[in-house]
């Protein structure tokens, strides 16, 4: 069973947004273990891990850890091998962020990855053979293959041995980069014939615990003489080269030299094994030493390499020596962008410096070609903040306003600092969500509206209009009718207003004589919480239709006594007889007023003034003219269609009164006796009514009276005596009424018997007949003052007694 490594917390370094935090591991860790407690470690409950969505975000290495939020633990989600993760880089760990929203904190995670000893050490090949020459002298050297160990630390690899040990030591060199050379040095002199053949074991073991070993079968031919090995020029040699250089690239050349001749001086290189597979990079000309490049570098995977080189002669002696190869840097790598957290809308009314995005940067170059800067686009309300090292918030940077922008594309744009310069961008989409910071807007000032009289209720007036700059729920207007009064009237009792339209309506017909024109005020009110208003008054004028007659004021139509004027027979051409007074309550054109003679006794004898309505003679009265002239006039408008009334005017041509009388008595008996008939029968039934009515609540008093009396003599033991008031008359006597009764009687114009007589003013004499007498009288009113009031009636009363 492996033993876990016991959790370490490195560094912990808190702020309001951003914090970090380090972990160390062991690697090959079971699924589910706990990493670490990263709700405690950072100071945040389970209620923040929840509600602020946190999520971890790895990067490009493969998910192995995950985020528990109901318990704020990280937890092993794939087994880590540390050999896979990161090979022989050292320190190997994994970075995380953890993002929280509403608000955005970041939080960077550092998880340390420790070496276990899970990898035994091994060779590349399990036999190797060595051809010596007997010659070889003490203290040759022969390399040997290192084995390789995934393991790093003290589970690399510790120590070699060799058995058996008679003629050969091992000898263990440590070198600068870590690794160990391994050689086999000759300590005993060779002796073919006797033993031609020597089998040895190397065997590798690491530091861990248990130790692990890996073995090679070492096979050592002896050959006849040769007694010089090859010597390398250098120990070490260096060399530089840009990273993306094509292959076939000549890298440098070694060169080796051996003191032998013939077979036993030719020598051959070759590359050592190492436990990078350097022979897919680099290759060596057997015979050259030229050191060519067959692969790709890249300086971001690896900025040295060392390579381990051989030279062989044909006697089987060797030296060894090695190749450092600097990489030079070139700025082949643009800034890679990724999009941590963002918001895909934000409201208008947003603060300043809100975060709308965060975003990490990252340019795997070095020095200048790895400094990174970015920026947005020119013209939009935002700003972009270098939070930490490759680490950036877009936030606001002014009020927003939806009715101005609804959307905005940000590019941020980041370049590095090489040469030439290379850049990345992303294009983020904001929307901005509406506020209700607009209240609706009426299309006019004021409005005006015409309707004409006698509409039919719920006729379409006029329309309002209201916009809103708003959106969405917040833009949808309703129409609001004001409560005011019109004449002490709701107003809501004259028009309505659609809520959804704006539309108003005629709630009642209306009378241009009874009203011109009323105003009232409408509100639109948007949808928004609160909603928000705006007033607009609406003026509605009523305009006129012909729908009055015109109404004679003069001569006044009467049911009993005859008016008629009275023309003398010496009467002149254009004798003024009478003026026909005509009103029309409309206006306009409706109330222009036209005058016509429609029928006459003697039509060549009158003439009526078509505007002014005045009767004159048009020629001369003569005695063969009757003395009773009847004349109807016509009295019509100018609306359309035109209205009209009609006028009767008698007309009396005489010098005198007897001649008049004689002409209109028959005329009015007839109507007398009719009256006089009517009277006297409305008469006799209100007194007829009037008895009855008094005999009977008499009656009922007297009854009630009596019964009162006998319930109190009843239960008072007394004798009952018969009470009678004094001046009391009962049925069977005759009572007389002590009061006197003063009654007053209304009667009507069409009353013939009534002494009074009402005439209205007359442009010349009036001759009021009244046929219950045998006299006349004749009056004759000046009315030059009275014309001034055309509508005041005069109210004349006589008394005629014959």
């Amino acid at each position: 069973m492996r033993r876990q490594v016991p959790l370490l917390i490195l560094v912990l370094s808190l702020t309001s947004t951003f914090g970090q935090v380090s972990y160390s591991i062991p690697e090959e860790m079971e699924r589910g273990s706990l990493v670490c407690k990263i709700g405690q470690d950072l100071g945040l409950d389970f209620l923040r891990l929840k509600s602020g969505k946190a999520r971890i975000h790895s990067g490009d290495s493969a998910e192995y850890i995950e985020l528990n939020k109901e318990r704020g633990v990280l937890l092993i989600k794939e087994r880590i091998d540390r050999e896979i993760l990161c090979g022989e880089t050292t320190p190997c760990a994994l970075h995380l962020q953890m993002i929280l929203e509403n608000p955005m904190e970041l939080f960077r995670i550092t998880i340390e990855i420790t070496d276990i000893n899970d990898n035994a050490p091994c060779f590349a090949s399990s036999e190797t053979r060595f051809e010596i020459s007997e010659s070889a002298v003490i203290g040759s050297k022969f390399v040997l293959e290192k084995a390789i160990d995934a393991d790093i630390g003290v589970n690399d690899i510790q120590s070699y041995t060799l058995n058996p040990a008679n003629n050969f030591a091992l000898k263990i060199e440590n070198q600068a980069d870590g690794s160990k050379k391994v050689e086999m040095v000759l300590q005993k002199p060779l002796d073919r014939e006797h033993q031609n053949q020597i089998s040895l074991l190397l065997t590798a073991l690491d530091g861990g615990e248990p130790r692990k070993s890996g073995k090679m079968q070492i096979t050592v031919n002896v050959l006849d003489a040769n007694d010089n090995a090859p010597v390398f020029t250098k120990s070490v040699y260096k060399s530089t080269i840009t990273e993306n250089s094509p292959r076939g690239t000549s890298v440098i050349t070694v060169s080796a030299s051996d003191k032998d001749g013939g077979s036993h001086g030719e020598i051959s290189y070759a590359i050592s094994n190492s436990k990078r597979r350097l022979s897919d990079l680099f290759q060596i000309d057997r015979k050259t030493g030229e050191v060519i490049l067959i692969g790709e570098l890249d300086y971001e995977k690896a900025k040295v390499f060392q390579i381990d080189i051989e030279a062989m002669d044909n006697g089987g002696l060797s030296d060894s020596s090695k190749i450092l190869i600097d990489i030079t840097d070139v700025n082949d790598n643009s800034p890679q962008l990724k999009i941590l957290s963002k918001s895909d809308a934000i409201s208008e009314d947003s603060p300043h410096n809100h975060v709308i995005a965060m975003l990490s940067v990252n340019d795997p170059d070095s020095e200048r070609s790895g400094e990174v800067t970015c920026n947005i686009n020119d013209d939009i309300p935002f700003k972009i903040h270098n939070t930490m090292n490759g680490f950036y918030s877009l936030v606001t940077e002014v009020a927003l306003d939806r009715e101005v922008a609804s959307q905005f594309n940000i590019t941020v744009t980041c370049s590095d600092k090489g040469l030439p310069s290379l850049s990345s961008s992303v294009t983020l989409t904001l929307q901005i969500s509406d506020v209700n910071d607009n209240s609706p807007v009426f299309e006019r000032s004021s409005y005006e509206a015409y309707i004409v009289e006698n509409n039919t209720p719920g006729l379409s007036v006029f329309t309002v209009k209201a916009r809103d700059a708003d959106w969405n729920q917040n833009a949808r207007v309703s129409y609001i009718l004001e409560d005011s009064s019109v004449n002490g009237v709701p107003v809501s009792s004259y028009v309505s207003v659609s809520a959804d339209s704006g539309v108003i309506h005629a709630v009642r017909s209306f009378d241009y004589e009874q009203i011109k024109d009323f105003h009232f005020r409408v509100k639109a009110q948007d949808g928004g919480s609160p909603p928000l208003s705006s007033n607009v008054t609406v003026k509605v004028l009523i305009q006129d239709q012909n729908d009055n007659p015109p109404q004679v004021l003069y001569p006044v139509q009467t049911g009993g006594s005859l008016v008629a004027e009275m023309v003398p027979r010496s009467a002149d051409v254009s004798y003024l007889v009478t003026k026909v007074v005509a009103v029309d309550v409309d206006s306009g054109q409706n109330a222009w007023l036209s005058y016509k003679l429609q029928k006459a006794t003697d039509r060549a004898l009158f003439e009526v003034g078509l505007q002014n309505g005045e009767i004159r003679t048009i020629r001369g009265v003569t005695d063969k003219d009757a003395v009773k002239q009847r004349l109807t006039v016509i009295v019509e408008d100018n609306g359309q269609p035109s209205r009209s009334a009609t006028v009767i005017v008698n007309v009396a041509v005489a010098d005198s009164f007897p001649e008049v009388l004689s002409e209109f008595t028959d005329y009015t008996q007839d109507k007398e006796y009719n009256d006089n008939l009517t009277f006297y029968l409305v008469l006799a039934l209100a007194v007829v009514s009037f008895l009855f009515i008094t005999c009977l609540v008499v009656i009922i008093s007297v009854k009630i009276y009596r019964w009162r009396q006998s319930r109190v003599l009843y239960h008072s033991n007394l004798p009952v005596i018969p009470y009678y008031p004094p001046r009391y008359s009962d049925t069977l006597g005759t009572g007389t009424l002590q009061h006197v009764y003063n009654y007053e009687v209304c009667r009507t114009n069409d009353s013939r018997k009534s002494d009074c007589k009402f005439g209205t003013v007359g442009s010349q004499n009036v001759l009021i007949m009244d046929p219950s007498s045998t006299g006349t009288m004749q009056r004759i009113q000046s009315e030059k003052n009275i014309l001034d009031e055309p509508d005041s009636p005069l109210e004349v009363c006589h008394k005629l007694l014959i």
